[in-house]
């Protein structure tokens, strides 16, 4: 009998396929800049990569959640399918990838720098009034994109749409 398999985008990928996607719409310099991965850096080749990645189980991990959220950007999870493997992530029926995020050096570089003024922040304020200041942000971002004028489809109504569209 065929076990039936999870919705994931992962299942049945080679590591070798994954990585020719990803070094052909990144390159190796904006691929090293987001994962800080030396395979990525010092004199990077795919059979230099692959055979990194294969030995190596916690970069592998991030070259894959990588290409599910920032390639392929599927929603995350809840925390319980946070703590699996990447590769054992399911989702629901229907939800198809979406096209890959721009990334640029530059941009990757701001994106860690507010991250980790963020995370200054909240250890600074602790956890719960970071949290809280982070939200009143989302609200008066969302006040603040509402009242612009901009003409944007409305959010969906459907609980089951994981993109809000």
């Amino acid at each position: 009998m065929i076990e039936h398999q999870q919705n994931n985008p992962l299942h049945g990928l080679k590591l070798e396929t994954m990585l020719t996607e990803l070094v052909k719409f990144y390159d190796y310099k904006v691929l090293y800049a987001a994962l800080k991965l030396a395979c990525f850096n010092l004199n990077p080749n795919m059979e230099s990569c692959i055979k990194f990645l294969k030995k190596t189980d916690w970069a592998r991990e991030r070259v894959e959640a990588f290409y599910l959220y920032r390639f392929k950007r599927m929603p995350k999870g809840n925390e319980a399918q946070m703590e699996l493997k990447p590769r054992e992530r399911g989702y629901a029926d229907g939800i198809v990838p979406r096209k890959p995020e721009k990334l640029t050096v530059e941009l990757v570089a701001e994106m860690r720098a507010k991250a980790m003024e963020n995370y200054k922040e909240m250890k600074k304020n602790g956890p719960r009034s970071g949290f809280s200041k982070g939200k009143a942000r989302a609200q008066d971002s969302y006040k603040q994109n509402r009242s612009s004028g901009a003409k944007r489809p409305a959010a969906s109504q459907d609980p089951t749409n994981p993109w809000g569209k």
